[in-house]
């Protein structure tokens, strides 16, 4: 690779660290050909961009953004074979990981940078895999406010029968 080669990764590199909030550092290493393509087009399904890039290159891309960005823990895991998975949600990645092991014991989960939060390790997978996402978020906050008004109609409609109920008693009594 050129020294001009490098610096347009790397400025790509930047590019893509700067569009995602979410992404993680895999090593698919021991995977086959097959392996990877069938991988590549799970990502690919679940919108999840997966570019193998050169430690080195990564480092130089993660280690000129700005301190704010919290990319300093990320630089101890760029070491052995390197793929990144870029998404927009912080769970696709790691659903796509479990998925895939069903059939295979790679990737290997380096760490995750989740919104400034950087999880290392493998074990990590499973956590980042029931986050939830942006929308799941606000639907669950939807339906924790419908939850009150349902509940006042709810009773509201049973005070309404309850006092019918007792009218037409009064009035079958005043007969």
């Amino acid at each position: 690779m050129t020294r001009t080669e490098k610096t347009t990764a790397v400025e790509e590199l930047k590019l893509k660290f700067e569009e995602y909030s979410f992404f993680y550092l895999t090593d698919s290493s021991t995977l086959t050909v097959e392996q990877i393509n069938q991988l590549r087009r799970d990502c690919f399904e679940k919108d999840v961009e997966m570019k193998v890039v050169k430690n080195t290159l990564a480092a130089k891309a993660l280690g000129d953004a700005s301190e704010d960005k919290n990319y300093g823990k990320l630089l101890e895991s760029l070491k052995g074979p390197t793929a990144i998975m870029f998404s927009k949600a912080a769970n696709l990645p790691a659903k796509v990981i479990e998925e895939f092991r069903k059939t295979a014991d790679y990737p290997v989960l380096k760490a995750a940078y989740i919104d400034a939060d950087v999880f290392v390790g493998d074990d990590q997978v499973k956590a980042l895999a029931s986050l939830k996402s942006k929308e799941d978020l606000i639907g669950d906050v939807i339906m924790l406010l419908q939850s009150p008004m349902k509940n006042l109609l709810g009773s509201l409609q049973s005070g309404q029968n309850t006092l019918t109920g007792i009218l037409k008693t009064l009035e079958s009594k005043g007969e």
